[in-house]
């Protein structure tokens, strides 16, 4: 037992040897579920993905098997039963919205599971929802709208300019580099062509334009870490805003971070654990805050109770956390310990 001191992140390495099998769950990923091909190459990398982490897993010397979230997917854990699952499924079918059903089912079998449960998952991929609850809990948004179908107008004392986002998403899908909006006209056109190809509601935005920052809470089950990194873009993917769009994913250097200013860590701190236990999610999760240029409110302006999990250095919650100076594999026996420790009471 021992307190990492390069991170203090909590670390029960005794714990650790309790594990007789740890089971990797990631998105089955067929192109026939996904309405477009951007969307379902942003959720193809899970695969490759699940692979390094259970990499990683191997060097603790822990077994570990990866599981893919099929129609076997189930069978499969109950045959095995591994003492944890570590939940890296994004989509199932190819759908954000049916993501609880997998902890969803692990409750039901008492299968134990890293990750956020059934309600951090529906509130994580239901930005409408998301932002009521932090309206109702005094946490800044943007002003939006949610638009279910083609018969709903947009208000014209929304503001200008808006962002238009499809209601359940992941990894930036649907935000292209023309995504942000300076008319009403061009907006409703841009909805339009969202709700047509992707068949499902979208929510219109008002975008903020001052920094972004990429916020990481990590629960360690003795602390709520937080983590910090300000984006600094080095192309404006429109030519007017800087803003991150599905296409810079391809672009290495799109963007690089910087530790934010205190002032700033400051003033979202205590908004960051208060969204964290009122949205309900468990372990960790990545939150992307727009300050307003004026005046430094810090906007909530996206959240994933889910985010992408692994030693990669250019996903965002492996790349702050390494700023930070918490590298993965730290952060991967912490994760593990606090969960070994649940099933060293259960045996």
């Amino acid at each position: 037992m021992k307190q990492n001191n390069s991170s203090s992140l909590y670390i029960h390495d005794a714990a650790l040897k309790a594990l007789k099998l740890v089971a990797i769950a990631y998105s089955y990923v067929d192109r026939d579920d996904y309405p477009t091909q951007g969307a379902y190459e942003a959720e193809k990398e899970v695969e490759d993905r699940a692979e390094e982490v259970i990499a990683e897993v191997v060097k603790l010397g822990i077994p570990v098997k990866g599981y893919a979230a099929d129609q076997y997917f189930f069978t499969n854990i109950l045959v095995d039963k591994p003492d944890l699952v570590l939940n890296l499924v994004d989509t199932v079918r190819g759908k954000d919205r049916l993501q609880p059903a997998i902890p969803g089912a692990l409750e039901l079998s008492q299968v134990q599971y890293t990750g956020a449960g059934m309600m951090g998952l529906v509130v994580g991929n239901n930005r409408h929802l998301f932002k009521q609850l932090l309206i109702a809990h005094d946490i800044p948004t943007p002003a939006y709208k949610f638009i279910r179908d083609l018969r709903f107008k947009i208000p014209e004392d929304l503001g200008l300019p808006l962002i238009v986002k499809l209601n359940e998403s992941g990894g930036s899908v649907g935000i292209d580099n023309k995504a942000v909006k300076e008319t009403l006209e061009a907006t409703q056109k841009k909805v339009a062509k969202m709700i047509e190809t992707y068949k499902i509601p979208v929510i219109v935005e008002q975008f903020v334009g001052g920094p972004e920052i990429t916020a990481v809470i990590y629960d360690d089950g003795r602390k709520k870490h937080q983590f910090y990194g300000q984006k600094v873009f080095r192309v404006k993917p429109d030519g007017k805003h800087d803003f991150t769009s599905l296409e810079s994913y391809d672009d290495a250097r799109a963007y690089k971070y910087i530790i934010p200013e205190q002032a700033v860590i400051d003033r979202i701190s205590p908004l960051m654990v208060r969204a964290f236990e009122v949205l309900g999610y468990q372990d960790y999760a990545k939150f992307d805050i727009r300050l307003d240029e004026n005046d430094g409110t810090p906007y909530f302006i996206d959240c994933n109770p889910n985010t992408a999990f692994g030693p990669d250095k250019g996903l965002p919650m492996t790349e702050v956390l390494a700023l930070n100076g918490v590298d993965f594999i730290t952060l991967l026996k912490s994760l593990l310990s606090k969960h070994a420790r649940s099933v060293q009471k259960a045996g």
